[in-house]
């Protein structure tokens, strides 16, 4: 059971098939549903509560239930089960879901033939399959209709286990956890260690990058069966020139950052046209430009000729 807020494996166990990349360990599964308030189980022992996993993968989930006499459904897009397209074929308990980590690693016609998966079952797993989706912003689009569909089904009072991580790429974190719905009340965030990764035996160029080690196990519990609360990320841009609380200082290395050594004409004339909420109250914009410069020297660079840059 879990007894702190991060856990770490540094042995996957023997659930799962330890051949199927991104499998996860079968010890975390046994810590969820070991966890005494999570009610799996009565006091005698007895299980009372199932656990299904509609992207089981390579089996993990099906094996530790089995193991502990949990009932649950236990499917996959290579099991004949598309959940883009499909309803979800229970009303489940408890789910546990480990989503493809956007394209880190790709599954239908790596793991398993795409061939096979048509013609037994009659669709191409590579259409819907989350880890060939066209961008991140695709991947979030079907990561959060997915964990909706899910949760939705679940009963009253269960919950949606669900393990992401993060993914970096061209110096930028591109985060699951970040980036996904929250349904329902937020019950607890455990941070897993991550062992035996396939980047951890790579040398990378870019020695700006830190590895990333590290799963989030999200808990979201549904304590209403018709009115949830939800939290949808939201991305905007925000543009400092129409904030007021942009200082002097800020303001004028703005400009020179982003425009490059300017002369003290052009700086006057860039302030006024871009920062007009700043300048309207200041009868002087040319005088407080001058004087912020002398104030905060160390900040700016003379260049000569009346021209300034950042320092």
């Amino acid at each position: 059971m879990f007894n702190s807020t991060i856990v770490s494996y540094k042995e996957r166990g023997e659930y799962g098939n330890n051949k199927y990349r991104g499998n996860c360990s079968g010890r975390l599964i046994e810590d969820i549903i070991t966890t005494p308030f999570y009610h799996f189980f009565d006091k005698n022992g007895k299980p009372i509560h199932g656990l299904s996993d509609y992207m089981v993968g390579g089996g993990t989930t099906k094996d530790v239930c089995e193991k502990y006499g949990l009932k649950g459904t236990w499917t996959d897009l290579r099991l004949g089960y598309d959940m883009m397209t499909m309803d979800i074929p229970d009303h489940p308990d408890n789910i546990f879901w480990h989503p493809p980590y956007a394209g880190m690693i790709i599954y239908s016609d790596v793991m398993y033939s795409a061939n096979e998966i048509i013609n037994k079952y009659g669709y191409d797993p590579r259409i819907n399959d989350l880890s060939r989706a066209f961008n991140w912003d695709d991947f979030v689009n079907k990561m959060n209709y997915c964990a909706l569909k899910q949760f939705t089904a679940l009963r009253k009072g269960g919950r949606l286990f669900i393990l992401v991580g993060d993914w970096k790429q061209k110096g930028v974190l591109y985060s699951m956890f970040a980036d996904m719905v929250k349904l329902g009340i937020l019950e607890q965030v455990i941070i897993k260690a991550e062992h035996n990764c396939w980047s951890d035996n790579q040398n990378y160029a870019n020695k700006n990058y830190v590895p990333i080690q590290h799963e989030y196990l999200v808990v979201l519990r549904k304590d209403s069966a018709i009115i949830i609360p939800v939290t949808v990320p939201r991305n905007y841009t925000f543009d400092v020139r129409n904030s007021k609380t942009s200082t002097w200082l800020t303001i004028l290395l703005s400009v020179l950052e982003e425009y490059g050594p300017l002369h003290l004409k052009k700086i006057y004339s860039l302030v006024k046209d871009s920062y007009p909420s700043k300048c309207e109250n200041n009868q002087n914009v040319d005088a407080k430009i001058r004087q912020t410069i002398y104030r905060y020297y160390q900040y700016f660079k003379n260049c000569g000729n009346g021209i300034y840059c950042a320092a």
